[in-house]
């Protein structure tokens, strides 16, 4: 499942540059959390190729209205880790 709409910004952001890699990068990322799914950002950065720091930028923005406010569910598993899932604003 991916999206068509995603709109970065941000005081770096330079469209030309950044839009394509961002964009790829989030739909590899939604097509991975969609499922509803747990993951931990490390499982994710696995099945995606991004770093950790960036799948955790990018399920923050799943939660912006722009990107379909879905909910990003958060649970403490233990030694500092954290695992997520994403479901879409209707299931909850």
């Amino acid at each position: 499942m991916t999206q068509t709409h995603w709109k970065f910004d941000g005081s770096d952001y330079h469209p030309t540059r950044d839009n394509p890699r961002l964009t790829a990068q989030q739909e590899r990322i939604f097509d991975v959390v969609s499922s509803g799914a747990w993951f931990t950002l490390r499982d994710i950065a696995e099945r995606t190729d991004a770093p950790e720091a960036s799948v955790s930028a990018q399920l923050r923005h799943l939660r912006k209205p722009r990107h379909g406010s879905y909910i990003v569910e958060k649970e403490y598993i233990g030694g500092g880790l954290y695992r997520y899932r994403v479901l879409k604003p209707e299931v909850v």
